[in-house]
């Protein structure tokens, strides 16, 4: 079942685009958005939370809570009862589940928040949820996923993925006894990540709840504040870049004859990617405060790299969705049916990859230099935003290597 965590095409060396191309159109792009947006965006134009239009439509979510729950007993079916080999269970929560909820997110907001089954429980909090908690607990559970994901090993056997469900069930169920409903806003690991992706969304909810329909920008511009956000986000986008330089021979050689064992060199290799993306975003936010000059910026530009991280998450699964999730389908329906590897090209694959990164990253420069003709000093917005475009540019290119060179 490791094919299950594979992307659906294999080497990107393959891919018909030359890295040369790809590098030369991303810095390109990134280096025209940022000398346009100098030149040309003076004040801050989004509005956060009070931007959008109320819409009046509200979704049956009881009733979609309620068909959620049965899918995921279905799922814990499979788990329990379902074969050895050919199981849909790997396939509906690494798939459908997991990478089906960016495209889902992306097209119709935080679709989580209004799925997600645990909301049936009585919204009775005993007391009021520590502010200082924020989203630290869902960075724990996005890190303990991908550890399982990618680093575990046997991360499609049913005992995994039976500890970790039974252990996310727990926990939701005993904060949201413990906090209510505003447990599931900063300590479910899928509800978080549901609602940063679903920023994103022309559907969104501002932080009462209200539907609107709103600019995307608007939408990141309205993602809270609060301890652990960078945390969250760093999780994303480096394990995702660990996934992407996972399957080189280098490091594959390396887990097979390490001393540290597999698990042990791919629990180090997953942390060091995270604390890197973590370190070079701290290390350019400081020197933007230096010459901005401002202070505690860190936080409060979180914002721009929920992009870029779904920029990564679409590039490095997009093949991986809509071929595997064919699989899902066929195995969880059991169909007489063949996966057609065929459905979508080598050329449109590569060109969604690098378009979803190059997007992600103009998005964050445009959604970070708002931030920053806010929050800097006039005479030095924009070249407090230079360290902010050297991270662009960093991530981008790396980017961009692992999904080639991989």
């Amino acid at each position: 079942m490791t094919g299950v965590l594979a992307h659906g095409i294999g080497s990107r060396s393959d891919l018909p685009i030359p890295l040369f191309y790809a590098y030369a159109g991303a810095f390109a792009a990134l280096v025209v958005s940022f000398l346009a947006l100098g030149l040309l965006w003076a004040d801050s134009r989004f509005s956060g939370d009070r931007a959008g239009r109320v819409l009046s439509w509200r979704p049956p979510a009881r009733a979609i809570r309620v068909v959620t729950a049965v899918l995921a007993l279905y799922t814990l079916g499979w788990l329990l009862l379902g074969p050895a080999e050919d199981n849909a269970a790997p396939y509906l929560v690494y798939v459908i589940f997991w990478v089906g909820l960016v495209p889902a997110s992306l097209l119709f907001g935080p679709v989580w928040r209004l799925a997600g089954p645990f909301r049936l429980l009585p919204d009775r909090p005993r007391r009021p949820l520590p502010g200082r908690l924020g989203y630290w607990p869902a960075a724990a559970g996005l890190l303990a996923f991908t550890w399982m994901e990618l680093v575990s090993p046997e991360p499609a056997a049913s005992a995994t993925l039976l500890i970790f469900l039974l252990a996310y069930g727990a926990a939701q169920v005993a904060g949201t006894v413990v906090y209510g409903h505003a447990w599931l806003e900063r300590g479910d690991p899928f509800e978080v990540y549901s609602t940063l992706v679903g920023h994103l969304s022309p559907l969104g909810r501002r932080a009462d709840g209200t539907l609107v329909l709103r600019s995307p920008f608007n939408g990141l511009d309205a993602i809270a504040q609060a301890p652990g956000l960078v945390a969250t986000v760093c999780v994303l986008l480096g394990s995702t870049g660990y996934d992407g330089f996972a399957g080189a021979p280098f490091w594959v050689n390396a887990l097979q004859t390490s001393p540290l064992g597999r698990t042990g060199l791919g629990t180090l290799g997953l942390l060091v990617a995270i604390g890197g993306v973590a370190a070079l975003y701290t290390a350019c936010l400081w020197a933007a405060g230096l010459i901005g000059g401002a202070r505690g910026l860190t936080p409060r530009f979180a914002h721009s790299l929920v992009p870029i991280a779904i920029g990564y998450l679409v590039a490095h699964y997009f093949s991986l969705f809509v071929i595997e999730g064919q699989r899902a389908v066929i195995l969880a329906l059991g169909l007489d049916a063949q996966v057609n590897q065929e459905v979508v090209s080598a050329g449109v694959i590569a060109t969604v990859q690098v378009l979803a990164i190059v997007a992600g990253h103009v998005i964050g420069v445009v959604a970070a230099h708002d931030r920053s003709v806010r929050l800097l000093e006039p005479a030095k917005a924009v070249a407090g935003q230079i360290p902010l475009f050297v991270l662009m540019v960093c991530y981008t290119l790396g980017g961009l290597t692992l999904l080639f060179a991989a």
